[in-house]
């Protein structure tokens, strides 16, 4: 099995929620939104630990309002992020024991990871080194210049959504990120470091129900998808 460990950033402002509240903590049936990403996590009998990392400041608020009272066991520490995801998820990896083979790293506000997906991109993991989950995007897209005008339409077959839990061998993404660090390379994805370094990486079919729950729609998006779940 290898020893697999999951780091959950959390440290993001959610302004586009536009809330008093940050978006990870909203809400989502009767827990939040974080809590449920967390219990994904827990649930998964592959992962041996969690680290979550959350806004600087943030850490005891986290573990009152967050992990107390359900039975999170695999939690290791709560850490704090940076001033970008990317330097949040480096913190993260940074805690992580050395023994650690497999890192699985997966967005706070994307709490409808379902157990198969996990199973199925940490499996892809093992074989090449680098993987995740996506969907094929269903919409024509258009690449434009800063005017708003038209460039080219790349064909929609060979375009993926990238969706995370993305999963790496240990090392291969901690040097991924000492060397996007070393160039002043900033990634809105995890895989994108590893393309950076010239690594393969194998996307895996997802779900269009993994959203990131970024706007107060995809809120709405999301209770349907659970309520749906619920029977």
């Amino acid at each position: 099995m290898g020893n697999i460990m999951a780091v959950i950033p959390a440290a993001g402002i959610g302004s586009r929620m536009g809330s008093g509240i940050k978006k990870q903590y909203l809400m989502l049936g009767n827990m939040p939104i974080l809590a449920r990403t967390i219990r994904a996590m827990e649930d998964n009998p592959e992962i041996q630990g969690i680290v979550l990392v959350v806004g600087p400041g943030e850490e005891a608020y986290c573990r009152d309002y967050i992990l107390a009272g359900k039975a999170f066991s695999k939690v290791m520490a709560v850490v704090p992020g940076g001033d970008h995801r990317q330097s949040s998820v480096y913190n993260g990896l940074s805690f992580l024991p050395g023994e650690t083979q497999l890192v699985l790293i997966h967005d706070g506000a994307r709490p409808l990871v379902q157990p198969g997906e996990i199973s199925r991109v940490i499996e892809a993991a093992r074989e090449v080194g680098a993987a995740a989950l996506a969907v094929p995007l269903k919409d024509t897209v258009k690449v434009v210049d800063c005017r708003g005008w038209v460039q080219s339409t790349p064909p929609r077959e060979s375009l993926w959504a990238v969706q995370t839990p993305q999963v790496f061998r240990y090392g291969i993404i901690m040097e991924a990120h000492r060397k996007a660090r070393e160039a002043g390379l900033l990634a809105t994805d995890d895989c994108a470091l590893v393309e950076f370094l010239g690594g393969p990486v194998k996307l895996v079919a997802g779900s269009y129900e993994n959203i990131k729950i970024t706007t107060p729609e995809d809120l709405v998006l999301a209770e349907a998808f659970l309520s749906r779940r619920r029977g």
